[in-house]
């Protein structure tokens, strides 16, 4: 869960940790505008590490730490909040990604987020709309990764369709054109594949509709510029460019005779795998032109950054929706809400949880607590982890949903203790939020806006010392039974609940 901060930074950093390059852009912010300073950008081929077993290879590993030392001095300086480092489809995939994450993080200093296939999507979206000029109707945004591609219909600065297809110019070339060879056979297989993977999209984007086309990846690019050189086009890819640069791969029939202007030395060996999924998507989606955006991932990541700035924060509309969806009784998740959060002011202090993103947590996982509801009374606790840890959350990355749906599982009844331990370093730090979620949850069991009575609270290291204004608890007899249970449920985890 990445900080947010109170106000804007002078200097923001996004870093894309994709399947095929690692990216880093740095900007100087004001008033909501951003001026881009620095540009870096590596291939390193995460996805080409990922064994069968979906493990990544200590090669692979080296490769992007080795990078991230590069990138490293223009970050480290700055404060929590003002990077964000996204990781796409391979860490995604890499069933150890946690081992490179974690030296990842000490590398840069600042949290590793893996997102959904979807948020990329968005943020993909996001970072065109903000760098391509302005047009009229919705456009059609593709992004062909390293191990993903990402299809996205939207209008102005809103994502109306967002899709992530797992085929990639990496996972491709390691697939069809490991050895660098190129055949008609070869490609006619990769082709193949693709359009089996635009299956489950097509009808989709097709029945939405679109009015112009954009790709935003240097697969895309590097297409465009081929066909250019040739004399077909002026850097837009088009159906008949792909016609004649398929040709003229075959006639080459290897990697290492690839030369031409566009095609980087370090983009040879994935281009072949990268032009027959673009040729898949033209025929698919019936596209005769599509032309090239600058601003991709990196960039929406620093729009997404801003907009959490300046109280535009994508992550309360996810909430708010998913709250609407499921029909969440907003009055009470407010008061919820409210209680909560004036018991984390009151022991912030002692337990350490001085950072705001906690506070934040613990106001969503209050908020959203009750979404299991709609699904079943009976363990609807369970019902509203699962549904939050495997819905796609724009704005929230897996390890945010992760967490919020922890807070949420242990919010009644017998706390996951081991769960909450398999966090690490904020196992203990979430399990107090937990323990706050649950005692406004009690407090507001009598469901209702009638008169609250103040407290006060004391907290050590496993415990929490609950003082009602005398004689209330022998008043309310029902709200006395909750928290004797509470107790009851605590000291299954060790923990001591206190009330007076």
């Amino acid at each position: 869960m990445r900080p947010t901060a109170a106000v804007p930074f002078p200097m923001i950093a996004a870093l894309d940790l994709g399947s095929n390059s690692f990216h880093m852009v740095l900007a100087r912010t004001s008033i909501g505008e951003m001026r881009i300073l620095e540009r870096l950008g590596e291939k390193v081929q995460l996805a080409a590490g990922i064994d069968e077993n979906r493990q990544l290879d200590e090669a692979a590993m080296q490769r992007g730490l080795d990078c991230l030392r590069r990138f490293a001095q223009l970050v480290n300086h700055l404060p929590q909040g003002a990077v964000r480092v996204v990781g796409t489809n391979a860490l995604r995939e890499a069933r150890n990604r946690a081992q490179f994450i974690r030296q990842a993080e000490a590398i840069i200093q600042h949290q590793v987020e893996v997102i959904s296939g979807r948020e990329e999507a968005r943020l993909i979206y996001l970072g065109v709309s903000h760098t391509f000029p302005a047009s009229s109707g919705k456009r059609l945004v593709v992004d062909i990764g390293g191990g993903s591609t990402e299809f996205i219909i939207g209008e102005g600065f809103d994502s109306l369709l967002r899709e992530s297809l797992q085929m990639g110019c990496v996972s491709f070339t390691q697939r069809f054109f490991q050895d660098g060879k190129i055949t008609p056979a070869r490609y006619a297989q990769a082709y193949t594949a693709a359009r089996l993977e635009l299956m489950s999209v097509e009808h989709g984007l097709h029945r939405l509709g679109w009015q112009n086309a954009v790709g935003a990846s240097g697969t895309i690019r590097a297409v465009g510029l081929a066909i250019k050189s040739a004399g077909l086009s002026n850097g837009e890819v088009t159906a008949d460019g792909i016609g004649w640069l398929k040709r003229k791969l075959f006639k080459l029939g290897d990697v290492q005779k690839l030369d031409m202007d566009g095609i980087k030395p370090d983009r040879k060996g994935i281009f072949p795998a990268g032009l027959a999924i673009l040729e898949a998507i033209f025929d698919a989606l019936e596209l005769t032109r599509m032309a090239h955006s600058e601003g991709a991932l990196r960039e929406g990541v620093l729009y997404d950054l801003i907009g959490r700035h300046h109280q535009e924060d994508i992550r309360d509309r996810t909430l708010s929706f998913l709250m609407e969806r499921y029909h969440v009784d907003t009055d009470q998740a407010a008061r919820v809400e409210s209680k909560a959060l004036e018991a984390f002011d009151q022991v912030a202090s002692d337990w350490a949880l001085d950072e705001q993103w906690l506070r934040e947590l613990l106001s969503w996982a209050a908020r959203i607590h009750e979404v299991g509801l709609d699904i079943a009374h009976y363990h609807y606790h369970k019902h509203g982890a699962y549904l939050i840890e495997h819905s796609d959350l724009p704005g929230f990355s897996r390890q945010d949903q992760q967490m919020l749906a922890l807070l949420v599982r242990g919010h009644r009844r017998n706390i996951p203790k081991q769960k909450f331990e398999e966090m690490s370093e904020d196992g203990v730090k979430l399990t107090r939020l937990c323990v706050l979620l649950r005692f406004a949850i009690l407090f507001h069991h009598i469901r209702g806006p009638q008169q609250a009575p103040a407290f006060q609270l004391k907290a050590g290291d496993n415990s929490l010392d609950v003082a009602f204004p005398e004689g209330w608890l022998a008043q309310n007899p029902l709200t006395q039974a909750d928290f004797a249970q509470e107790a009851d449920w605590l000291k299954r985890i060790d923990f001591t609940l206190g009330v007076r």
